[in-house]
Order: C-alpha cells, then structure tokens, then sequence
C-alpha cells in the first residue's frame, strides 16, 4: 500500500478518487484555469475587496432579516435545511478524501517538516483543493440564512466564526502557506460529522453526543495551533532570530502567519467559553435542580411534635398533617 502512495506521488498524477471524478465529470462542467488556479484578481472572491464585499453582504442580510422576521411566524424549512447540510456533510467528506490521497503519499516519502513547510508543499493540485474549500465557506454562511428565518438566536461565536473563516481561508490562500493542510483537514472532518449531526436531528434523531462534537471541535484547534505556532516558530527563528533553535524555514507570508495564529487562537478560547456555559451550566442548573427535589421532600417529611404521616404522594415522599387540625 504505501508503495503504491509512494509511486503515485513521485508520478505526480492525480490519486484514484481524483481520477474517477475527472473520468464522470463532463468537460464542460471541468473548473477553469482561474476557478483551478489561485489567480487574484482573476480567481472569483480572490480580491481583499471582493471578500469584504461579501462578507459585509453578508452581516446586511442577517442583520436585516432579523429585523424583517421580527414580526412574522418563523419558517420551518426542513427539507432545504437537510438538504443544505447533506450537501455540506458529503462535500466535506469527498474534499477530504481528495486531499488525503495527495497529502498521504507526500508526508510518508517526505516526512512531516517537508509537508507542512516546504514551498514544493503547496502543490497545483492542493491549491485547487484549498480553492474548493474556500468557496465552501461562503455556501456554510447560509446556516445563518436558516437561523433568521427560523428566528433562532444569532449567537456571537456562530456569525463571527462563518464570516473570519472565510476571510481566514483567503488570507491562506494569499500568502500561499503550506501548513494550511492540516487546518483544513481537521476542520473537513469536523465538518463531515457537524453536518450529519444537523442533518440527522432535522429529520427528528435523537443523538446524544452533541457534547462531544464541541470537545472535538475544541481538540481540532488544541492541535491546529501545535502545528501553526511550531510552524511560525520555526520560520521567525530562522529569519529573524538565527541564534534560537530551529528546523529551517517555513513557507507562507509573515502577515498570514500572524492573522492565521492569532484568529486560530480567538477560536479555541470562545469554543471554550462555549462549552463552559452551555455544558457546565446545564450540569449546574440539573444539580440544583436536584438539591431543590431533595430540600423539597425533606420539608415534606419535617413536621412538628403533633404531626403524623398519612399518605404517600406518587413521588413515595411522605405527606404531612397536623394532628390538631383534624
């Protein structure tokens, strides 16, 4: 098996999933150079302009259509919000499978440093991968679009995510850094699982490991920022601190190197804020709620010198009556 990997990479043709898809896909549906290539200023939504545009385009819309939905009954939407995340749910997987059957072969011929920081790393095909991923993120702004009109609450975290991760991929894309594999990866198999949990419980599932779906979120950005710090250590060590310890340099700009690690960063710490109120809490409010039960049925129990038990509630806690008052 890894001979095989071994030979597809050095061949540098495309993986077997690659190949079928290439093989079923009219030629007139194949991408252009400038949707396959990062072209800016040719490439749609390749411009800091255009991404500003969108995403104020964006904030317009949701904002606005809070307002307008204010008083008017919420949709329901089912069908086209199962259909939206299946979409997202199995593109997720197949990018995924695209990307590993590049990256794989390269990681066991090269090693680890080579494929998170070698300029050779950021290969033709991966970009168009990186391209494909990048327009996912303006289709996932429309899981707000569902939150208006459904009039659930817009919570901080879930606009600010959406909007910076587009934004985050084009500054990737931009300042052409190797290491972005590993973020998106991660964040494609979140997403393949995020994306089914919506689409299952839409259809009416019960799934109780909605809790582990933040933990593993909270793990993909733990690991995201090992891999980004030690990546931007290295190079800004090489470059501009040669008298520390370091394994070279590591390719990408330095501006994409500082918003990368510092978005990254503002996203672990409000997942973590997320999880502290939502799941601590719960945990909270059902403890006292249990505190209360047991306070409760010992007032039920207590009674004074003249009281005696004369029944049973359907809870089996004893109900009181003072002997003087019968």
């Amino acid at each position: 098996m890894f001979e095989f990997l071994d030979t597809l990479h050095s061949s540098g043709k495309p993986g077997p999933l690659a190949t079928l898809l290439s093989s079923v896909t009219p030629d007139s549906l194949k991408p252009s150079y400038r949707f396959s290539h990062w072209v800016p200023g040719q490439t749609p939504l390749s411009t800091q302009k255009e991404v500003v545009a969108a995403i104020v385009t964006y904030l317009v819309i949701i904002f606005g259509g809070r307002e307008l939905m204010k008083n008017r009954a919420p949709f329901k939407l089912q069908f086209l919000f199962r259909l939206h995340n299946f979409f997202l749910s199995a593109g997720s997987a197949v990018l995924l499978a695209l990307m590993l059957e590049e990256i794989v072969p390269m990681y066991l011929k090269n090693g680890a440093f080579y494929s998170i920081c070698n300029t050779r790393a950021f290969t033709p095909r991966l970009i168009s991968y990186y391209i494909i991923n990048y327009y996912f993120k303006y289709i996932e702004l429309i899981d707000t679009l569902f939150l208006v009109l459904k009039k659930k609450k817009l919570a901080f975290l879930h606009v600010f995510h959406h909007a910076a991760t587009a934004v985050l991929c084009h500054n990737q894309l931009d300042g052409r850094t190797s290491v972005q594999w590993v973020v998106i990866t991660l964040n494609l198999f979140v997403h393949v699982i995020m994306y089914y949990y919506y689409y299952a419980t839409a259809g009416g599932a019960k799934i109780w490991w909605k809790k582990y779906l933040t933990t593993l979120q909270i793990t993909q950005f733990v690991i995201d920022l090992l891999v980004v710090y030690f990546a931007s250590y290295t190079h800004f060590a090489m470059t501009r601190f040669p008298f520390l310890p370091n394994m070279g340099d590591c390719a990408g700009s330095e501006p994409a190197a500082f918003f990368g690690s510092g978005l990254l960063t503002s996203y672990l710490f409000l997942f973590i804020a997320f999880y502290r109120a939502t799941y601590k809490k719960a945990a909270g409010n059902k403890a006292d709620k249990g505190k209360r039960a047991v306070a409760q049925a010992a007032g039920d129990i207590r009674g004074s010198a003249n009281s005696k038990v004369v029944r049973r509630d359907n809870r089996g806690v004893a109900v009181i009556t003072e002997i003087g008052d019968q």
